[in-house]
């Protein structure tokens, strides 16, 4: 059963690789000419209602959705070995296959109902996904991410029902001023649930306890990367509403506050969601400020070197018998030398190294957030995060590079088998070369930006301020892990997490619990069916009873009334 499996992943893998060949050259040809089709065929003509399907073709979808598949593809290979032995493999590739489905629904469909397949189908399949693992941990990671993304479900549900004013579902229509703020409020809090903003950002960090694969390919460029595509996709709403401006607040504030916390993390699966959390926050950034092909720029570099991280991370995870404390690993690099490599790449990427490909998209996005004089608090904030990346990248890369060895390797995984190298080398390639092969295909610069000598030091001496801590923090983490206070309030995510655990829930159980005993249970119970059924039966079992017992002075009177009748009658004769 295990070889059909493992056989079956490398066949769905093959096909995904496939769609991306097929994917990459057509979006090529959509970006040098141009083009952009919008086709539509009809399901149904019943007089004037005139039901259609929809597909929007353009270099934004098709870009998007070949990366998509590339990693699926990469995710799949890299399951058939890393998940050899999982009896349940089949259904994990199953699931996987209908998660990309849904994903590709969202990206290419430009009608709301339609669309709200693919985005209600990412949350339902994210949460099996996230509960793979059949126990109490990823179960309560399951119902909070879940619960979390219900909220996003509503949002666009409710959207639809807007539209429907309008007298259309296209999201490429933007609706009438009458209907432009409720549907751009419902949309953007769609978006946030989606992309773990500020304060929906709980779900992203616990939603780790699902298998690596599931965190490289869910959590780096599908189900996290949705609400920034959907807003990408609204932005003529966001940023003609005026509402551009408190999510330029959430994203930085999230940012900074993912970019603080991975800094004093200790989970390596959980370093790498937080910085996801901040990258995030980087994209809905350069959003709210108009830069919506150079958000889109980062989402695409961003997906490729944070599946390769996470990819990394599973390795690195398997050979130390499942250990994924920083403080327990080392020596790492001398047991899985490529792996290791792969992940400083991936890590030099993330914190915006020249010549990689997030050096691209994040050195243009603080450009320009230097250029439209963002205000000083939140360029401070943003520049602090900036720094923070840079460091828990470098402790990320030292923890694994020049620690001692504190655990006994409870497993030997081998780097020989091309089921773990390719998607390493695939995904490798991506994050090194594939900021320079977008840049020249999406942005525009007809834009030149003159800043100052001293703006233009301050990023890179970010960048080197940034890894200076990342030594500090290497170096001295058992003395942080032992204060309290300021470390709890950013370990936490200011408080977030705990507000969205057991302590609000408990809450809504005590409440729950008294309504059903005082309301449900209580004076419902009186005035509701069963109280009425009660009251009239007790009415008419009192009214049977009090017939039951009059019955004989019923007929002593009826029999009076005869014989007095009778007596009147022979009177009267």
């Amino acid at each position: 059963m295990c070889m059909h499996s493992t056989k079956s992943a490398l066949l769905a893998a093959m096909w995904l690789f496939l769609c991306f060949s097929l994917l990459l050259p057509l979006s090529l040809w959509f970006v040098h000419y141009g083009e952009s089709w919008l086709l539509e065929w009809s399901l149904l003509s019943l007089g004037s209602a005139d039901i259609k399907f929809s597909l929007l073709l353009d270099p934004m979808s098709l870009m998007f959705s070949s990366v998509v598949c590339l990693i699926s593809g990469s995710v799949l290979m890299y399951s058939s070995n890393y998940m050899s032995t999982d009896p349940f493999l089949r259904r994990f590739i199953h699931l996987v296959l209908l998660f990309v489905m849904s994903m590709n629904f969202m990206i290419y469909i430009p009608s709301l109902p339609a669309l709200l397949l693919g985005w209600d189908g990412l949350g339902i399949v994210s949460f099996a996904l996230v509960i793979y693992y059949q126990n109490s941990k990823s179960l309560v990671a399951g119902i909070t991410t879940i619960l979390f993304n219900r909220i996003g479900d509503v949002m666009v549900l409710l959207t639809i029902s807007v539209m429907v004013l309008q007298g259309h579902w296209l999201i490429i229509f933007t609706p009438s001023a009458s209907l432009l703020e409720y549907a751009t409020v419902l949309v953007v809090i769609a978006g946030m649930t989606k992309s773990a903003q500020m304060p929906f950002s709980s779900w992203l960090p616990a939603a780790m306890a699902a298998p690596t694969p599931v965190s490289a390919l869910v959590h780096s460029s599908t189900l996290v990367t949705a609400g920034v595509y959907l807003l990408v996709r609204f932005h003529p709403l966001v940023l003609n509403s005026g509402i551009n401006q408190p999510l330029l607040l959430v994203s930085v504030l999230t940012l900074f506050m993912a970019g603080i916390a991975a800094n004093l993390e200790n989970d390596l699966k959980k370093v790498i969601a937080l910085s996801t959390l901040s990258q995030l926050g980087v994209m809905l950034f350069s959003l709210s400020l108009g830069m919506v092909y150079l958000s889109m720029f980062h989402l695409l570099t961003h997906a490729l070197f944070k599946a390769l991280l996470f990819l990394c991370a599973g390795i690195i995870i398997h050979n130390s018998g499942g250990v994924q404390d920083l403080r327990h690993l080392g020596g790492i690099y001398y047991q899985l030398p490529f792996t290791v490599s792969c992940l400083v790449v991936a890590n030099l990427a993330l914190c915006g190294m020249p010549f990689l490909s997030g050096y691209y998209s994040k050195d243009l996005i603080l450009e320009h957030a230097m250029e439209d004089f963002v205000t000083g608090f939140l360029l401070l904030l943003l520049l602090v995060a900036t720094g923070a990346t840079a460091a828990y990248s470098l402790r990320l890369s030292l923890s694994c590079l020049w620690s001692p060895c504190n655990n006994t390797s409870m497993s030997s995984t081998s780097e020989s088998d091309i089921s773990l190298l390719l998607p390493l080398v695939l995904l490798s390639l991506g994050g090194i070369g594939s900021g320079c092969f977008l840049n020249s295909l999406m942005l525009d610069f007809s834009t030149i930006y003159t800043l100052p000598l001293s703006l233009k030091v301050v990023i890179g001496m970010l960048l080197w301020v940034g890894l200076a801590v990342g030594v500090s923090l290497w170096e001295h983490v058992p003395e942080l892990n032992k204060k309290s206070g300021w470390y709890f309030l950013f370990s936490s995510l200011w408080f977030l997490a705990s507000l969205s655990g057991p302590a609000t829930a408990n809450i809504g159980m005590k409440c729950g619990s008294s309504v059903m005993f005082n309301v449900d249970q209580g004076w419902l119970e009186t005035i509701g069916g069963q109280g009425m059924y009660g009251l009239l039966q007790y009415m008419f079992m009192t009214l049977q009873k009090w017939q039951a017992r009059t019955f004989n002075y019923i007929v002593l009177m009826l029999i009076l009334v005869v014989i007095l009748f009778s007596v009147s009658e022979v009177s009267f004769f």
